[in-house]
């Protein structure tokens, strides 16, 4: 499976999605002006990537901003993730960033993914 790696710029988030170094990571800040189309390249990936999934996999958040728009991908993005068997994400978010940590707790409460808070 060739890897998925999508360069960030202030608006886009990096993504780097391979499955040979066990990378799953979306980081920065996400307020692409299609998010649809800007997401589906990642949502397409792990939904190829579940059907012939590594024993573990940890997918990374690490987000500093993102819309309303973004929220709704990311959260179909997680809703697909629940299905990998031995699927971990974490949550990283800065320690003074509550605003983020909420945002992730409010996804933890409507999936059934496995989330972990890690501050740094």
């Amino acid at each position: 499976m060739n890897p998925l790696h999508l360069e960030g710029t202030p608006d886009t988030p990096t993504i780097t999605l391979n499955k040979a170094d066990g990378i799953f990571e979306i980081a920065g800040r996400s307020l692409p002006e299609d998010v649809i189309e800007f997401y589906s390249p990642a949502i397409a990936w792990m939904k190829e990537y579940a059907k012939a999934p590594n024993p573990t996999t940890v997918f990374k958040f690490k987000l500093d901003y993102f819309n309303t728009a973004s929220s709704k991908v990311i959260l179909e993005l997680l809703n697909a993730l629940k299905d990998i068997k031995g699927m971990q994400v974490e949550w990283h978010y800065l320690e003074d960033d509550e605003d983020i940590l909420d945002a992730g707790k409010e996804f933890a409460e409507q999936v059934t993914v496995p989330i972990t808070f890690k501050a740094g």
